[in-house]
């Protein structure tokens, strides 16, 4: 994923327009428009700032995966007894099917 892909799905995780976002930083929408574009990039202080807008590391936002954080928030928010009853590796080998043959475990 790109930068500009990464800035967009934050912000929309976020629930935040570009109007929200551009007004926060003191920027155009056009500018965040171009951010999202890939056209132009933001400065490192201005890539710091939308980090902590969307609650992200400067690492996570230039690496934003939605599918992973999402991932990572059901783990966090599932309980230590509901978590112990998951089979995690067939959880896991539906994203990823070589942990499945890894594991010995055919995929359905």
């Amino acid at each position: 994923m790109n930068l500009g892909n990464s800035l967009f799905h934050a912000r929309k995780k976020s629930g935040l327009s570009q109007e929200e976002v551009a007004e926060k930083l003191g920027v155009s929408r056009q500018t965040i428009s171009k951010w999202e574009l890939n056209e132009t990039l933001p400065d490192i202080c201005q890539s710091k700032r939308l980090s902590n807008l969307y609650h992200l590391t400067l690492d996570e936002l230039i690496d934003f995966d939605m599918d992973v954080k999402e991932l990572e928030q059901i783990i966090e928010n599932t309980s230590d007894k509901t978590a112990q009853k998951i089979d995690w590796t067939s959880v896991w080998g539906e994203k990823i099917p070589c942990i499945n043959h890894l594991s010995g475990k055919s995929s359905s």
